[in-house]
């Protein structure tokens, strides 16, 4: 197995148990009937929140990594330090479902989410040192529009959550949503790298 092989095996256990604990924190309702769920609507909402925020990590770290040539000590450390900063989703997530998306929650929340978009920064920051500025990796890196605006979104949340919460709540659905299209530089990049192996 390759080295990034082998970080990208370690980091999907590593999401695959946050998954898990996730929906672990789910508890059977006490009642037996359609009524009972109706107090689990928070915690099942801020569940599939963040599912799909983990989901999206999990696929981006996925394409990064195929088009990642080498990696060293410092990638390694700045992926546990990703890790680090997902592995708390599942604290947030139970948290925001169980104090019915008070205001301290949420913005706890958004300050995990915010410390993992940082942390997903200084991991691409340390595979680019590693690359040539003509490397796929670095074409597929250009740009950060969509990083940047996320950043601002999260501290603008993080804010709002002392002022209207639900705003708050919004702005981090907003940052999914964009996320959750597929980012064509990366596609490209592929794109470009299965034209030359199969032209070599």
């Amino acid at each position: 197995m390759t080295d990034t092989g082998r970080l990208e095996a370690f980091s999907d256990g590593v999401l695959a148990i946050i998954i898990t604990i996730m929906v672990l924190t789910i508890n059977i309702p006490e009642g037996h009937d359609i009524s009972a769920l109706y107090s689990l609507l928070p915690v099942f909402l801020s569940y599939m929140l963040s599912f799909i925020y983990v989901g999206i990590y999990w696929n981006n770290h996925h394409h990064m990594l195929q088009i990642t040539e080498r990696v060293s000590g410092g990638v390694l450390w700045a992926n546990l330090h990703l890790l680090f900063w997902l592995a708390l989703i599942p604290f947030a997530t139970d948290w925001i479902g169980a104090s019915n998306f008070a205001s301290v929650p949420m913005a706890v929340y958004g300050f995990v989410l915010l410390m993992t978009a940082f942390a997903w920064w200084i991991m691409q920051k340390v595979l680019l040192a590693k690359h040539e500025q003509d490397s796929l990796l670095a074409s597929a890196m250009e740009g950060a529009a969509k990083e940047n605006i996320s950043l601002v979104l999260y501290i603008a949340a993080i804010i709002l959550a002392f002022v209207e919460v639900w705003v708050s709540g919004v702005l981090y659905i907003v940052v999914a949503l964009m996320w959750l299209i597929p980012d064509r530089r990366v596609e490209r990049a592929l794109d470009e790298k299965r034209d030359q192996e199969e032209g070599s």
